[in-house]
């Protein structure tokens, strides 16, 4: 179904209306009303304001600048071959003093003392763990792709371990992935008690490396651009931004952090997972971004039956482990703020089911306000706009009972739409709660901006559904024997 703000209702044909049966239903032709919510700001050192974090950092630094959060060195470490390890270390070093940009594109500030990040990037020889050329023929040889795939996962093992006994600072360990071993491991498919098992390297390694309590950071050679590749790749100062914006925060930096979010609250997305080599269980994954900065912290739900077959294709928590998770979170959340949040808000992407709207406000009866909604993106509706462009950002419109809101779109403060594709608006579904609608659409557009894992302006979804998406696809190669890390760098 297509809507449009500027068509023209059509005259019937007289003709069929001459032969149209009598006595139909006569339905209500549905209301359409649509306004635009204006960009919300993201705060940066000093307490100082902008749209854009690609404008906001060159001027005034990122958000923990002048605090005590703020990483003033950060010391890299690497894991590769030594040409690989080389391309990464000159790719970095030059980046760090800044790369220009173009119309399309900001030019990335730098990451020294006195500009950009305003952090000291350290390379340091001692931190280097080198895979040989014997070690790399001899996992290159192996002809089971499964074989290969577990034997590289237990070399990068070997080598992290080796980098974490080091008596130095460590901050973050890049994995620079060469060209030939990224092709021949860079995931896999076999059967494992009758079932298949699809893996995925970078994946496998983040909960393996977790234990080590070390960020890390997957590096393709070719994306250093000093390789002789034909990939196609994002523009260099894109791929400083996304790459320095990342390493910030592993450090433990804050990048910038919302300027308009209600003190006490507590955002939680609620995602689900099928364990690695399992049919019919799934686990729930969760995320909180707290209100101060957006942090996000992982948490893993528990295992529960669901048979697509029997049950559907959206996965739905029976009422007590509803109740049973949001306890969970407020928890953690006692621990980590040594309060408890005087608001909670649940995005899901799927409807809430009865007795699972029930088991979430049981488990938060000791909290003065939540809402309960449901956001997922739709593309059997759009909302045309003359001209060449598509809707605004933060354009929201409701059809009949339906409330629609464009995530994505054309942003004004850019002058372009960044994206290539046609955008789909968030449908904003099943509300439950206390909070008015304008308010709660605000701060999904809010949340849309807090991902530092790239410097992007804005995108599709908020961060918690983001976050816990990608976070599913990590916690389901952790054992369920083994506790996962709760710091969402692990996951990056």
């Amino acid at each position: 179904m297509t809507t449009s703000t500027t068509g023209t209702m059509m005259k019937a044909d007289p003709r069929l209306l001459a032969t149209a049966p009598r006595n139909l239903p006569t339905l209500a032709r549905p209301t359409l009303g649509a306004r635009w919510l204006p960009e919300p700001s993201l705060r940066f050192a000093g307490d100082a304001e902008h749209l854009d974090p690609k404008v906001g950092i060159p001027l005034h630094g990122p958000r923990s600048f002048g605090t005590g959060r703020h990483p003033a060195e950060i010391h890299v470490g690497f894991v590769g071959t030594a040409e690989a390890v080389d391309r990464a270390q000159r790719f970095l070093a030059q980046a760090a003093g800044g790369v220009d940009g173009d119309t399309q594109h900001h030019p990335f500030p730098g990451c020294e003392p006195g500009e950009g990040f305003r952090s000291d990037l350290r390379l340091d020889d001692d931190l280097v763990e080198r895979i040989t050329t014997r070690e790399m023929h001899a996992l290159l040889d192996i002809t089971k792709t499964r074989e290969r795939f577990e034997r590289a996962l237990a070399l990068l093992d070997e080598k992290m371990a080796l980098l974490q006994d080091r008596d130095h600072p460590l901050d973050c360990v890049f994995i620079v992935i060469p060209e030939a071993l990224f092709k021949a491991c860079r995931s896999v498919k076999y059967r494992q008690n009758g079932q298949l098992v699809e893996r995925d390297l970078r994946r496998a390694f983040k909960a393996m490396a977790m234990r080590y309590r070390i960020p890390t950071q997957f590096l393709r050679e070719s994306t250093t651009g000093l390789t002789d590749t034909r990939r196609q790749m994002d523009h260099p100062s894109e791929i400083a931004w996304n790459l320095f914006t990342g390493l910030y925060f592993k450090a433990g930096g804050l990048p910038w952090s919302p300027a308009d979010i209600t003190p006490g609250t507590c955002f939680i997305g609620v995602s689900f997972f099928r364990p690695m080599g399992s049919d019919k269980t799934l686990r729930t994954s969760v995320v909180q971004a707290f209100d101060e900065n957006g942090d996000g912290l992982v948490l893993r739900g528990h295992d529960f039956r669901w048979d697509e077959a029997r049950d559907g294709r959206s996965p739905h928590l029976p009422e007590d482990l509803a109740a049973d998770l949001v306890r969970m979170v407020l928890d953690r959340y006692r621990k980590e703020r040594k309060q408890t949040p005087r608001r909670v808000v649940v995005h899901k992407s799927s409807l809430f089911t009865g007795p699972e709207r029930a088991g979430f406000q049981d488990g938060l009866d000791q909290v003065a306000e939540h809402d309960l909604v449901c956001l997922a993106p739709r593309s059997d509706v759009r909302l045309m706009r003359q001209g060449q462009y598509p809707p605004l950002r933060g354009t929201t419109f409701a059809l009949g009972d339906d409330s629609y809101l464009y995530a994505t779109g054309y942003i004004p403060a850019l002058g372009y739409y960044p994206q290539g594709h046609v955008p789909t608006p968030l449908l904003v579904a099943d509300h439950v709660g206390d909070t008015p609608h304008d308010r709660l659409l605000r701060e999904i557009l809010l949340l849309t901006k807090m991902n530092w894992n790239s410097a992007e302006y804005a995108e599709a979804l908020p961060i918690t559904l983001r976050f816990s998406r990608l976070v599913g696809a990590v916690l389901r190669e952790v054992p369920a024997d083994q506790e996962p890390a709760t710091k969402y760098s692990y996951y990056m």
